[in-house]
């Protein structure tokens, strides 16, 4: 996995495995999750986005399945 740089209120660091689609996310309260089949794009734009945390409300969380980190 490769981490991507994010500046982000709630998110501490992003990695993302470009083989295989998963999204893991470090939050600053401690909490992980991690996402599969989530394409290139959308990982990258959410640590591009003006409002990480909001993006990965708005567009990761509901979207693609959730494994246990």
């Amino acid at each position: 996995m490769e981490e991507l740089s994010v500046k982000s209120k709630i998110i501490k660091s992003v990695y993302f495995s470009q083989e295989d689609g998963r999204l893991r996310i470090c939050f600053k309260n401690g909490e992980e999750r991690l996402f599969e089949g989530v394409p290139s794009s959308e990982a990258h734009a959410m640590t591009a986005a003006p409002s990480p945390g909001h993006y990965y409300l708005d567009r990761i969380r509901t979207r693609f399945r959730r494994r246990a980190a």
